[in-house]
C-alpha cells in the first residue's frame, strides 16, 4: 500500500520537525550520469527498538553515536513490535523518548497523523511513532533516531495470510510448520505492516535500505523484497546464527566439537543438515536461511561468516561481509583508574573481609553459551600461583537470566543471608541456571583461600540496586575501569563486546578463540601479540586426530579434561599478564587503548557497515518475485 501524496506531506514537515535532532538529511548521490537530491533512509528492525537488553542494543548505541554515522547524511528509523500497549503513553518509546504519534492514545493531530492513520485501519494494528534519545557513555554525543513501533495483537488475518503465502512462493518458508510460536507469529506480522508504515512517512519515496537485526528482522526484508516499489533495499545482520548456536549448546562437546566438524564437513561439502540433520523444523533457520536472498549480509564475526556458508549451498553466491563489532576507546588518567579500582576494593573488603590485590571481573548473560564454568577452572589454576606469590584477587561475576530484582528484595536478602556473598534458590535470588552455576561457585570458594568469586546476580551496579553494602557513589562504569581481568570463555560467541570492553581501560581479556572479537584483534595487531589479550584456545586438542564422526562422538567428560589442561596454560599467561606495579597498570592502559582505538565505532562505522550499505544499494535483487 503506497500513500504517494501524504507520505510526501509527511516527509516535508518530517524533515523540518526533525532535522534538528539531526537525523533527516538531504543528500545528493550519484545516479547513473545525472546527479539528483536523494534522501537514503536506513530502517533498523529490532525488537530493542525502545530497550537495550542485549547486544544488538550496544551495537545501536555505539553505531548510531558514531561521528562516521552521523557525518553520512542519512535518516535512520528503528522499527519494532509494541510489546507494552499498557503503558502510558510517556513510557511507550522508553524514557528518553517522545511520542509524536500514538493511535493508542489520540494525541492532537500531527502531520504523519493521516498517513499512519490509513495504515492502522488497513492492517488493524496500532503505531506508536516518535523518537528516542541514544547517549554514548564513553563519548557523551546524543543522536535522536525517530522510533516506530506496531502493534499487531489483532492485525488483519487476510493480510498476514497472504505474506504467508508470499513467503512459501518465493523463499520456500512454509509457515504451517510454525504455527505454535508467538515470536515466529509475531514478526511476520510485523513485516507487512512496518513496511507500509516506512511507506506511509516517505521512507520508500527514494531509498530505503531495511537493515534486519537478526532473523527477528527477516519478515520485514523478506517483505520488501517481495514489494513492487524499488526503492527497498535489503541487509541482514548476523549477529549469530541461531541453529549453530543451538547445536554447539546442546552436544556435550560444546565448541570443541562443533568447530572441528564445521572444518572438516566444509573441506568435504557437506553442510549442517548433511551432518546434523534437518534444521528447518526450527523457525529461526528458516528465516536465517533465507537470508541469502538479502542484497547483504553483515557477519559480526570471522565464525559467522563460516556458519552462514556452512547453512547449505544457496549460501555459496550470497554477498557476505564481515563486519565487526566496535568497542569503546576512552582514555582515562591513571587517578581515575585507581579510583574506580579502589571502589571495588572496598566493596569486596565490606562483603569477604579482606581487602584484595586484584580485581578480575565478568559480566555477562547467564546462559550456557557464555561458558562460565571455565572461570572456576581458570582461577582453580591460578590459585597455587596465587598462594606462591602471596597475591590475593576476586572475580565479580555481574550475571542473571531473569530481570532485575526489586531493590527492596535485595536489601531484604542482603540482610537474610548476606546476599550477594551467599545465595538461596529461588524467587527473588537464584533462578534454576543461576543455581546452577552458584553451586560451582560454592565449591571453589570452599577450597580456595587467595581467590574468591561474589556472584551478583543483578545488572545495573550501583547502590539503589544492588543493596547497601556497595559504595554510594559506585557505577557501572566503575565495574568496567577498575578491572584488571575480564573473563569471557564462551562457547558461543558471534562477536563479544562485553568481552573488550574493560580494554580500553588497561584491562587483560580472557575471551576464546571462537569469540569473533577475537578476529578483530588479529586484524587490528596482525601477527603483532597484545599485552592486554590472552585468548584461550579451547578447540584446539594438540595431536589428537579425528575424524567427522569422532568428533562428533566427543563426550563432556573427555571435554572436561581437555578444558583443564587449556585452563592451566591461560593461568600461566594470565599470571604472566598481571600487572606488579601501577607503572605496570599504565603500560596497559596506553596498549590497551591504542588496541581500542583501531577497534572502535568509528572505525567500524567508515571501514565496514557504511561501505557495505552502499554496496548493498547498488545491487540488483536477483530474486524472481512470484
Amino acid at each position: 500500500m503506497v500513500f504517494p501524496l501524504a507520505a510526501r506531506r509527511a516527509a516535508a514537515v518530517l524533515d523540518e520537525v526533525k532535522g534538528k535532532h539531526g537525523v533527516v538529511r538531504p543528500l545528493h548521490r550519484e545516479r547513473g550520469s545525472s546527479q539528483r537530491m536523494c534522501m537514503r533512509t536506513l530502517a533498523h528492525v529490532t525488537h530493542e527498538a525502545v530497550h537495550k537488553v542485549g547486544g544488538i542494543g550496544a551495537v545501536l548505541e555505539g553505531l548510531l553515536t558514531s561521528k562516521a554515522y552521523q557525518t553520512s547524511e542519512q535518516r535512520t528509523i528503528l522499527i519494532g513490535p509494541l510489546f507494552a500497549a499498557e503503558d502510558g503513553v510517556r513510557g511507550r518509546l522508553g524514557p528518553t523518548g517522545e511520542v509524536l504519534y500514538s493511535s493508542i492514545d489520540h494525541l492532537p493531530p500531527h502531520p504523519v497523523s493521516n498517513a499512519l492513520d490509513q495504515v492502522r485501519r488497513d492492517f488493524h494494528v496500532q503505531i506508536v511513532y516518535g523518537h528516542r534519545t541514544f547517549t554514548n557513555p564513553h563519548t557523551g554525543i546524543i543522536v535522536s533516531p525517530e522510533i516506530l513501533l506496531i502493534d499487531v495483537a489483532r492485525m488483519d488475518l487476510g493480510r498476514v495470510n497472504y505474506f504467508k503465502s508470499r513467503l512459501w512462493e518465493n523463499f520456500g518458508i512454509d509457515s504451517r510448520r510454525y504455527e505454535s510460536s508467538w515470536e515466529y507469529d509475531l514478526y511476520v506480522k510485523l513485516g507487512p505492516a512496518a513496511i507500509a508504515a516506512l511507506q506511509a512517512l516517505g521512507a520508500a519515496d527514494d531509498e530505503c535500505v531495511i537493515i534486519a537485526h537478526e532473523f527477528m528482522g527477516m519478515p520485514t526484508a523478506l517483505a520488501a523484497i517481495v514489494d513492487p516499489s524499488p526503492a527497498f533495499r535489503t541487509v541482514f545482520y548476523a549477529h549469530e546464527v541461531s541453529s549453530m548456536r543451538r547445536i554447539v549448546e546442546d552436544h556435550p562437546g560444546h565448541d570443541v566439537m562443533f568447530y572441528n566438524v564445521l572444518s572438516q564437513a566444509m573441506e568435504n561439502n557437506r553442510y549442517v543438515t548433511d551432518v546434523f540433520g534437518p534444521q528447518d523444523g526450527y523457525y529461526r533457520h528458516a528465516l536465517v536461511d533465507a537470508s541469502r536472498h538479502c542484497d547483504q549480509i553483515f557477519a559480526v564475526g570471522d565464525a559467522v561468516a563460516k556458519e552462514l556458508r556452512f547453512m547449505g549451498p544457496g549460501f555459496a553466491d550470497a554477498d557476505i561481509s564481515v563486519c565487526y563489532n566496535g568497542i569503546p576507546a576512552q582514555e582515562i588518567t591513571l587517578a581515575e583508574k585507581r579510583a574506580s579500582r579502589e571502589k571495588l576494593q572496598d566493596y569486596a573488603q565490606t562483603l569477604l573481609g579482606d581487602r584484595p590485590d586484584y580485581i578480575f571481573t565478568h559480566v555477562t548473560r547467564t546462559a550456557p553459551s557464555k561458558g562460565l564454568w571455565r572461570d572456576i577452572r581458570v582461577l582453580a589454576q591460578l590459585e597455587p600461583f596465587f598462594r606462591a606469590a602471596g597475591k590475593s584477587a576476586v572475580l565479580f561475576v555481574l550475571s542473571t537470566e531473569v530481570p532485575g530484582r526489586r531493590p527492596a528484595d535485595v536489601r531484604h536478602m542482603e540482610r537474610w543471608w548476606h546476599w550477594p556473598v551467599a545465595h538461596r534458590e529461588g524467587d527473588p535470588d537464584l533462578s534454576h541456571g543461576e543455581a546452577i552455576f552458584y553451586a560451582g561457585v560454592q565449591e571453589f570458594n570452599t577450597r580456595a583461600r587467595q581467590i574468591k568469586m561474589v556472584f551478583v546476580n543483578q545488572f545495573g551496579w550501583n547502590h539503589k540496586v544492588c543493596g547497601e553494602r556497595m559504595p554510594e557513589d559506585m557505577t557501572f562504569m566503575d565495574l568496567r575501569r577498575g578491572a584488571d581481568v575480564e573473563f569471557g570463555q564462551s562457547i558461543y560467541e558471534p562477536f563479544g563486546i562485553a568481552q573488550l570492553e574493560p580494554l580500553t581501560f588497561g584491562a587483560v581479556c580472557v575471551p576464546t578463540n571462537v569469540c569473533g572479537c577475537v578476529g578483530f584483534v588479529h586484524e587490528a595487531l596482525g601477527a603483532q601479540p597484545s599485552p592486554n589479550v590472552v585468548v584461550a584456545d579451547y578447540c584446539d586438542m594438540g595431536q589428537e586426530l579425528r575424524d567427522e564422526a569422532g568428533w562428533l562422538a566427543l563426550t563432556r567428560e573427555e571435554r572436561d579434561r581437555h578444558e583443564m589442561h587449556v585452563a592451566k596454560r591461560v593461568a600461566e599467561r594470565l599470571m604472566a599478564a598481571l600487572p606488579p606495579d601501577e607503572k605496570a597498570i599504565e603500560r596497559l592502559m596506553a596498549s590497551g587503548l591504542a588496541l581500542a582505538q583501531q577497534m572502535s565505532w568509528e572505525v567500524v562505522a567508515s571501514r565496514f557497515v557504511l561501505p557495505g550499505i552502499e554496496a548493498a544499494c547498488q545491487r540488483k535483487d536477483g530474486i524472481e518475485i512470484a
